[in-house]
């Protein structure tokens, strides 16, 4: 049985409109929240390709099965800290708040930063190449996020400010008789990940060295989400006012050029020292 349905949403210019989306559906009166069935699904089919490819590439699938097991449940819970500290203006007046997921409120950053953490202990606890199991691990992890921000759009959040009727993807969201017409930017986010998965697949078999297709996520998805998060109207904000996602994405592209340069140097000094 559908509930809490909610008002309408329309793309214009596509000429789509879904005049009742629900929220959530109940079997036997328990409520259960499109949100989280669209992460689950998001997870399972990453965590299916991730086996695809470890299996394709002669690596252990239990390895990774393990991994998903301990990154699933970090990440769940570090992208939920990270939208609890950044919005906590609100959460330290409604402290019971903090543990309700069930309406969203995950911060894709925290997840990102919670899996590469318990990647990298999981690695050293394992005596596994984290370079490896990083570049193995991020297509399921880009599979999430391509998929889950559908639940963003489900929740009508993460989108972004005000556009034009000139936009071919404007999307209206109806309230009381009203509407506002706002960037899709839930949407633009799912396809530029959908587009650097599709790059990664095509040329992760050339990469130079283990850990470089992590480079290019950070890298790629960092610049994506730095242009990205300026539109949206709901940005995570620093205590000086900056959007922290905009920050920590234009780090990521940094960081992630730096360690591409300076990494293929070093190869190129030992290479050439080994035929000296």
């Amino acid at each position: 049985m559908l509930s809490r349905v909610a008002a309408a949403i329309e793309f214009p210019n596509l000429h789509i409109k879904i005049d009742s989306l629900p929220k959530s559906f109940s079997v036997f009166g328990f409520e259960i929240s499109f949100y989280g069935v669209i992460i689950a699904i998001g997870m399972l089919l990453g965590i299916m390709l991730v086996l695809y490819e470890a299996k394709k590439t002669n690596q252990e699938i239990n390895t990774y099965i393990d991994l998903a097991i301990f990154v699933i449940i970090v990440g769940v819970v570090c992208a939920r800290l990270y939208y609890v500290i950044f919005r906590w203006d609100y959460y330290s007046e409604n402290l019971g708040e903090i543990i309700n997921v069930r309406g969203g409120g995950l911060a894709i950053y925290g997840g990102v930063i919670g899996a590469v953490v318990t990647a990298i202990v999981f690695c050293k606890v394992k005596k596994k190449h984290f370079g490896q199991i990083a570049d193995t691990a991020i297509l399921g992890l880009l599979v999430g996020q391509i998929i889950g921000r559908w639940g963003n759009f489900i929740n009508r959040e993460a989108f972004g400010v005000h556009t034009g009727n000139g936009n071919p993807v404007a999307m209206r969201i109806y309230t009381n008789g009203s509407y506002l017409q706002v960037h899709p930017t839930f949407l633009y986010e799912s396809l530029w990940n959908l587009a650097l998965l599709i790059i990664i697949l095509i040329f992760r078999r050339k990469k130079a060295f283990q850990g470089e297709v992590f480079i290019w996520y950070l890298g790629g998805y960092g610049l994506g989400r730095f242009f990205i998060e300026g539109l949206r109207s709901d940005q995570l904000l620093l205590p000086w006012g900056w959007p922290v996602s905009q920050v920590l994405s234009a780090i990521l592209v940094i960081g992630a050029i730096v360690a591409e340069i300076v990494i293929r140097k070093r190869m190129k000094k030992s290479q050439s020292g080994k035929l000296g």
